[in-house]
C-alpha cells in the first residue's frame, strides 16, 4: 500500500517536473510586450498561449518559489519554445529585453522626439523634454549650449526600457559628435559662424527643403540675405516660436513678437527649430553660389526661386493663386 502510494507520489512529481521543461523546439519563436502594470498570472497566461511554456500553473509556482513573480520587468521580449521556463523566467525578470528600433526623421524637433520615444513606452515624455533644456546635465555632455535643440541627431537607434532618457540622449549627442566633423567646425568658422550658427541654419534648410536636391540653393539664399542683413522670412521659424501651431499659418502670426520670428528679426533665430541630418548641414556649410534672394512653394514640395522682388511677388501670386484654386 505505501510502496503504491510513493510510486504515484514519485510519478505525480516527474509529471509535475515535465512541466518545467521546455514547450517545443527552438524554430517556434515569438515576440511579446510585456506592458507596465501587467500581473505575473497575466504574463504566464500568454506564455502559454502562445506556446512557451507547458502549464501557466507550473510557470506561476516557480515564480513564486523563486521570488521572481513580483520582479518581472516590462519591455519587448524575444522567446522561443526550446527555451527552459526558468530561462524564460529570468530573462522577464532580469530586463533582458529585445532593443526597440527607433527612428528619428530628419528636422524632428525635441519636442517631435520625446514623442516618438513615449509611444514606444521608452521615454517619459515630459523627462526628456526636460532634460534637453535641463543645464546641469547638459554640462555634462561637454555641450556649450543651454538647449539640446539641434543635437540630437535624427537617426536609427536601438533603445530598450532599461535605458535612461539621460542614456538616449548621449548617445543621440555622441551620434552628433561623429557626424560633425573638426572640418566641418573649421568651415563654419571660414563663413564666420560658430558651430551654433551653422547648426541653427542648418536647422532651417532641413525644415525647408523638402527635396534634396534643392538644400545648397536654399541655403544660398538664405547667406545672401543674412550678408545683406535682411530678414530670413523664414515660416518655419515662426512656427517653431508659436509652440502649439495648428497646421494653418495666419498674417497674424508673422507678427508675433519672438526672437525666433525671422520675419520680424533680422540675422539667425538664438538656436536651432529642429534636429538637421547631415546633408542639412553640409548644405548650410557649403551653400549654392547663387544671386537668388527669394523662394516660394510651388506646393508640390519644390520651391520657385528669384534674384529680384518683383519675380518674387510674381511667383507667389501665381503659386498662391493655383493653390487657392486646387483647394476650392
Amino acid at each position: 500500500m505505501v510502496s503504491g502510494l510513493l510510486l504515484l507520489a514519485v510519478g505525480g512529481l516527474f509529471a509535475w517536473l515535465g512541466q518545467l521543461q521546455p514547450a517545443g523546439r527552438a524554430s517556434q519563436a515569438v515576440v511579446m510586450e510585456i506592458n507596465e502594470g501587467a500581473s505575473f498570472a497575466e504574463v504566464a497566461r500568454r506564455l502559454r498561449a502562445r506556446g512557451m511554456v507547458k502549464s501557466e500553473r507550473a510557470f506561476v509556482w516557480m515564480g513564486r518559489l523563486a521570488g521572481l513573480d513580483r520582479k518581472i520587468i516590462p519591455g519587448e521580449y524575444a522567446f522561443h519554445a526550446g527555451m527552459a521556463p526558468l530561462k524564460i523566467l529570468r530573462k522577464l525578470s532580469s530586463g533582458e529585453s529585445r532593443p526597440s528600433v527607433v527612428t528619428i526623421p530628419e528636422g524632428f524637433s525635441a519636442k517631435q522626439i520625446a514623442g516618438v520615444l513615449h509611444e514606444k513606452h521608452l521615454a517619459d515624455r515630459a523627462e526628456y523634454l526636460r532634460l534637453t533644456g535641463d543645464t546641469a546635465f547638459i554640462r555634462t555632455l561637454s555641450m556649450p549650449v543651454d538647449n539640446l535643440e539641434g543635437y540630437l541627431f535624427p537617426d536609427t537607434y536601438l533603445f530598450t526600457r532599461r535605458m535612461s532618457p539621460e542614456a538616449m540622449i548621449r548617445t543621440m549627442v555622441s551620434r552628433f559628435r561623429q557626424i560633425v566633423t573638426a572640418a566641418d567646425r573649421a568651415r563654419a568658422e571660414t563663413l564666420g559662424f560658430s558651430l551654433h550658427q551653422a547648426v541653427t541654419l542648418a536647422s532651417l534648410i532641413e525644415k525647408e527643403a523638402a527635396r534634396a536636391g534643392e538644400r545648397a540653393l536654399i541655403s544660398g539664399v538664405f547667406h545672401n540675405r543674412l550678408r545683406r542683413n535682411m530678414p530670413l522670412q523664414s515660416d518655419p521659424t515662426v512656427i517653431y516660436a508659436l509652440r502649439d501651431f495648428d497646421g494653418d499659418l495666419r498674417k497674424k502670426d508673422l507678427l508675433i513678437k519672438s526672437p525666433y520670428n525671422t520675419y520680424r528679426a533680422t540675422g539667425l533665430p538664438p538656436g536651432p527649430i529642429a534636429n538637421p541630418g547631415a546633408a542639412a548641414i553640409h548644405a548650410a556649410l557649403y551653400p549654392a553660389s547663387t544671386g537668388y534672394m527669394y523662394f516660394v512653394s510651388r506646393n508640390d514640395g519644390s520651391h520657385q526661386f528669384s534674384v529680384t522682388l518683383a519675380e518674387h511677388r510674381r511667383a507667389v501670386k501665381e503659386y498662391q493663386m493655383n493653390h487657392r484654386r486646387r483647394a476650392s
